[in-house]
């Protein structure tokens, strides 16, 4: 093998790390996403239909202030794009129910995708391997 056939595979091999590195931001920001929904979850099931409570809301910067949550109060539920709906309380944990499995899936698939690529950076360090082996000896 030529000096550019091994610098093309070298590139390819820091592209398909860089690709690995994207993947596993991506799967950590899932992970978060899956934590904060299960979170939601809990939350919201806690929520006794009748009494009221007193929690605190963040407003920024470590400061929050009191607010009471009234039992048969909907809850404001965003779908995207900058949209939210209201909802009551066993349609707001569907919808969040639904999330989770797809952001399961999605975790699935960044997953595989991982597989794929770490499989594929082993086959260009063996690849790797063997030009350098070739280099130091020639004729074998």
């Amino acid at each position: 093998m030529s000096e550019e056939q091994a610098q093309a595979l070298l590139q390819q091999m820091q592209a398909l790390e860089a690709y690995m590195a994207d993947l596993i931001q991506k799967e950590e920001a899932v992970i978060k996403l899956l934590q904060e929904a299960s979170g939601a979850i809990e939350s919201m099931a806690a929520i006794n239909e009748d009494t009221p409570y007193e929690t605190l809301v963040p407003v920024g910067m470590g400061t929050y202030v009191k607010a009471t949550i009234q039992p048969k109060e909907k809850m404001i539920v965003n779908i995207g794009a900058g949209a939210a709906v209201e909802q009551d309380k066993s349609a707001a944990i569907n919808y969040v129910e639904q999330r989770i499995k797809e952001l399961e899936v999605a975790l699935q698939q960044i997953s595989a995708q991982r597989q794929e690529i770490a499989a594929r950076l082993e086959q260009g360090q063996q690849e790797m391997n063997r030009l350098i082996q070739e280099h130091r000896n020639p004729h074998q």
